[in-house]
């Protein structure tokens, strides 16, 4: 074993987003979906990408439901809400073609936001049916809901979210 490899940890432990937390957000975003009158497609994903918690609200769009999850995904995996691709993503932009990858899932459109404790991504919300404003407003609101309930537990992921 070289003297590196003995200075690093060979394992490291990161904060999971957890079920309860998912159905937080959701709440949340339900209740704001529900405030300013437009269903939404809400979804969850844990740090890892796969989905850990999706409702579909009455009256939301069909074809919108994979874009909620990707919008999800793509916050989550590229740490950054999706909003930040809009300019980048067209022809002649500096990321062009970038939504083609993973396989079609990367979403640029607004409604993406991470999931942040402790600087670190442990998931994200992805809400899509509204205009891109609405969908973002709404996964705001789960996000704002999140955070609220992590600083009132001292910074932790407990089982009571």
């Amino acid at each position: 074993m070289s003297s590196s490899s003995k200075s690093q940890p060979l394992v490291t432990h990161s904060p999971q987003l957890t079920l309860a937390a998912a159905k937080l957000i959701s709440a949340a975003c339900t209740a704001k979906s529900a405030q300013i009158s437009v269903p939404m497609n809400i979804a969850i994903v844990d740090s890892t990408l796969h989905l850990l918690h999706f409702e579909r609200l009455p009256n939301a769009k069909l074809t919108s439901i994979d874009i909620a999850i990707n919008k999800a995904f793509t916050a989550a995996g590229h740490r950054a809400p999706t909003s930040v691709y809009k300019e980048n993503v067209w022809p002649g932009g500096k990321a062009f073609g970038l939504n083609n990858s993973n396989a079609g899932k990367f979403m640029y459109v607004a409604g993406g936001i991470p999931l942040v404790v402790g600087g670190q991504v442990v998931g994200a919300v992805g809400c899509s049916t509204g205009t891109p404003d609405q969908d973002v407003e709404v996964a705001k609101a789960g996000v704002e809901a999140f955070e609220k309930a992590i600083r009132e537990s001292g910074g932790e992921l407990k089982a009571k979210l």
